[in-house]
């Protein structure tokens, strides 16, 4: 009698620590070939046979050692070689997926993602009102990850909630943190606070952008509070699923990193009406007026009709309000006109049919070769005060009235009032040799000095700008 038996087993262990390294390792367990069992049944194998029998047994890319693997019984064995199915590579159409679930709930969504992709996948929190993501998850009944940014400048209250919503939930998140040498080197040189002077941009790359960058090595998609009501000029075409067009994930390469957005289509109101249906624990600076809650120096509470993200980085250009997390949502050609950390956008047929502004009679316009021999005067006859600006720039535009009158009022005071279009092709010289940080930057070229001063306030009221001229000339 002959009896043919085939047995064939392989296993893949995919396993990734946000705690350690950041990095996957995977383990291929052994793959034992197909055994064909010929004529000889009714033998007794002990287990000094069975052994001496492993040994014909050659894995094909073991490595790892698989125990308790058992051979049926026979009276002799014959090796074939081994069959490997060959690894079809399936590519999933995301954009297809996101029409498909354009009008799903985010419960859906959340669960197809979770069913998807398993222990792959994370949930970002920030320690706002993205609990509702951990809330849609757990209402899944599925396994799920979460992970954090500790950027180390986080209000109390933050830490604080992070610990209730562990113990709400009986999970542990998985905290990131910036690299101590980067963040020491950036505040030995910088300061503290240099991002109100040059922009918030340096200091999210050190802080958030880096470490996000490593958790994100670890997995193979992630699912984030992104709703498109929360920034008209940057989110308001988000979809729910997508291909990550920044960041990479555990296999490398673009394309290998699956963005969920389970929330992009529901209103701000219908996530706070959802946390307080499920008694959701929430983040007690909420009640005091913070909606969009970040770092403790770059957020502030929000007036009653103010839109969510005025609390975030106030003193920049709201058209583009992005840490770096999701600056795959600005349009190529807002970011080709950021001024270099984040601040500004730009204009949709670009900025050479803008207006100008600051027109007057009584303003200097200088060209690139103007601006340059100003620097180069060490014992001028007469102070200057220049705004560095960009037409396309609203805080620009709010304050061209008040700059127009100081000029009005130097006229005959022997001060020179200048403008200097410090964007585009010139941004990069007025960032390098003219402090320019954010647009408007202002500064004033005393006599006797090389060393021109730039204007340390946000507030550019004609009396302000005065009281700084009158200060210095």
């Amino acid at each position: 009698m002959a009896v043919a038996v085939t047995s064939s087993s392989s296993s893949s262990i995919n396993g990734s620590s946000f705690l350690r390294s950041g990095i996957s390792s995977e383990l291929k367990a052994s793959k034992i070939g197909s055994f064909r069992l010929v004529d000889g049944a009714n033998v007794a194998w002990t287990a000094a046979n069975l052994s001496q029998k492993r040994k014909l047994v050659k894995p094909v890319n073991a490595e790892s050692k698989r125990s308790g693997s058992i051979l049926p019984s026979a009276a002799a064995v014959t090796m074939v070689a081994p069959e490997v199915a060959e690894k079809v590579e399936v590519v999933e159409d995301y954009e297809r997926i996101a029409k498909e679930l354009e009008k799903a709930s985010p419960l859906e969504i959340i669960d197809k993602a979770l069913e998807k992709f398993g222990d792959d996948i994370a949930i970002a929190f920030s320690g706002a009102e993205d609990v509702a993501l951990i809330e849609y998850a757990h209402l899944t009944g599925r396994p799920f990850r979460v992970f954090s940014l500790d950027t180390g400048r986080l209000n109390p209250e933050t830490y604080q909630f992070f610990d209730t919503v562990e113990k709400h939930y009986g999970i542990r998140i998985e905290y990131m943190f910036p690299d101590a040498v980067e963040v020491q080197a950036l505040v030995r040189n910088k300061g503290l606070f240099s991002f109100y002077e040059d922009g918030h941009q340096e200091c999210c790359r050190v802080r958030k952008v880096r470490p996000l960058r490593r958790a994100l090595k670890g997995l193979r998609a992630w699912i984030t509070g992104q709703r498109k009501d929360q920034s008209p000029g940057t989110r308001s075409e988000v979809p729910v699923v997508q291909v990550d067009p920044v960041f990479e994930g555990m296999d490398g390469g673009i394309g290998s990193l699956v963005k969920w957005n389970p929330v992009a289509n529901v209103d701000g109101r219908d996530i706070w009406n959802f946390l307080r249906a499920m008694n959701v624990p929430v983040n007690s600076l909420h009640s005091k007026g913070y909606i969009s809650i970040g770092c403790e120096p770059c957020t502030r509470p929000v007036l009653p009709g103010q839109h969510e993200r005025e609390g975030r980085w106030w003193w920049e250009d709201a058209k583009a309000k992005e840490c770096g997390l999701h600056k795959g949502n600005l349009k190529q050609e807002v970011a080709a006109q950021l001024n270099g950390n984040g601040n500004g956008a730009s204009h949709a047929n670009g900025t050479a049919t803008i207006s100008d502004i600051f027109e007057s009679d009584n303003l200097v316009t200088l060209s690139r070769t103007g601006i340059e021999n100003l620097l180069r005067l060490e014992d001028r006859r007469e102070p200057w005060i220049v705004v560095l600006y960009a037409p396309w720039c609203q805080f620009c535009q709010a304050m061209e009235a008040s700059y127009v009158k100081l000029a009005e009022k130097l006229a005959t005071s022997g001060v020179k009032v200048g403008k200097f279009r410090a964007d585009g092709d010139q941004k990069e010289f007025a960032q390098r040799e003219l402090q320019l940080g954010s647009f408007p930057t202002i500064l004033f070229f005393p006599r006797n000095s090389s060393r021109p001063i730039k204007y340390p306030s946000e507030k550019r009221d004609v009396d302000s700008l005065m009281a700084f001229v009158n200060a210095l000339r």
